[in-house]
């Protein structure tokens, strides 16, 4: 039996070529896009009505909480196919881009571009922003105290290494509240200008993605220098001027640098995770309203007496306030004194909560309210 042509067509079990279907179907596609665009216009042209509104009467462009509902609803009114964690990057992209009609948000985070940092931003605000790259967690701060940038993005924690302790000491000494949270998924790949692992000397990157990746790193490089600077791109920008050095960063950032991916996801836990908040001066943050998934973010202290320490979960017991972080850090006082970050699930306008948190500042010798907003569960 003759084989068929390669250029022969194709027929579907109705009989017609696939590729008439295919043209069909495509029309349909090219009609449900002009339909999508007019109606983004729409909303957009909605959404310039909206910031006229306000600025009538000075509210903020961003609300937080706001866009958490928003994506709420739209995710519970969601037939599919289309599935549910892809509603939200969709659309929060969206409202970005409307948002930028009222006025684009300035975001501070830590650089050079191509860092988790920045895709934590990105995932957060959208693409429709004006980035404020900073050199060091310490300059986000700055640039937001000082708002020269409107919000500041900075890791807090990490599912491996734990709490990022430069991010927790500022938060304390800073006039920032935290408005808002987002967690990535990171994953860590071993960089280089050249292809293989052969030659590499050193290997570059932030302090924290050094430790989460120890285990392979021992295993695959054992004799070369573990080098920590301020940031993975900054690594990444290193190795793709000195064939010798490595990096550990994004594929983001390998596209950045022009790198090869040497090795990919290097890190030592598969499900590595970085919590990161989003940040505002208290001047201007809006306090959010309940969507109900939130987090009140506090740091304390108590005197140090005999169970000063237990007693300061005996209010959310009593009233029935679930703890989900209890974070000791030295008060730097020279005394061997501790403060504790403590995250809260509620919202200030629970009746429980409020009572929690009205017994808890009552014993406290120094209490701190960093922030209520909404839980990252998108």
């Amino acid at each position: 039996m003759a084989d068929t042509p390669s250029n022969a067509p194709h027929f579907q079990p109705d009989g017609r070529p696939v590729d008439e279907q295919l043209g069909e179907l495509r029309v349909k596609i090219d009609a449900v896009d002009q339909q999508l665009l007019t109606l983004l216009n729409q909303r957009a042209q909605l959404a310039q009505a909206v910031g006229e509104v306000k600025k009538l009467d000075g509210s903020p462009v961003f609300r937080p909480d706001r866009e958490a509902q928003v994506i709420d609803r739209v995710k519970n009114a969601n037939p599919g196919p289309v599935r549910n964690d892809s509603i939200a990057p969709i659309w929060r992209e969206l409202m970005s881009a409307c948002r930028a009609l009222e006025g684009r948000q300035r975001v501070a985070f830590l650089g050079p571009i191509g860092t988790f940092s920045e895709q934590a931003a990105l995932n957060y605000f959208g693409s429709s922003i004006d980035a404020v790259v900073c050199p060091s967690i310490d300059e986000v701060f700055r640039a937001t105290s000082a708002q020269s940038a409107d919000f500041g993005v900075v890791p807090i924690e990490n599912s491996t290494e734990g709490v990022v302790a430069r991010s927790l000491d500022l938060l304390l000494q800073s006039p920032l509240s935290i408005v808002g949270e987002t967690s990535l998924m990171v994953t860590h790949n071993l960089l280089r200008k050249d292809l293989g692992r052969e030659g590499i000397e050193v290997v570059a990157a932030h302090p924290q993605a050094l430790a989460q990746c120890q285990g392979w790193l021992s295993q695959h490089l054992p004799q070369a220098e573990r080098r920590a600077v301020s940031s993975n791109a900054e690594g990444a920008r290193m190795a793709a001027q000195d064939p010798r050095i490595a990096a550990l960063a994004s594929e983001r950032a390998a596209s950045q640098y022009g790198l090869h991916v040497v090795q990919p996801a290097v890190q030592d836990e598969a499900h590595n995770r970085t919590r990161f908040v989003i940040v505002r001066p208290q001047a201007v943050a809006t306090p959010a309203a309940p969507t109900g998934h939130d987090c009140i973010s506090l740091v304390v202290s108590v005197d140090n007496r005999p169970g000063a320490v237990h007693d300061l979960l005996v209010p959310l017991k009593r009233h029935g306030v679930s703890m989900s972080r209890f974070e000791s850090r030295p008060a730097r006082s020279g005394q061997w004194e501790y403060v504790f970050f403590i995250d809260l699930a509620g919202h200030p306008v629970q009746d429980n909560v409020a009572a929690a948190l009205d017994e808890l500042r009552a014993q406290c010798s120094f209490f701190k309210v960093l922030g209520s907003y909404p839980l990252d569960v998108h």
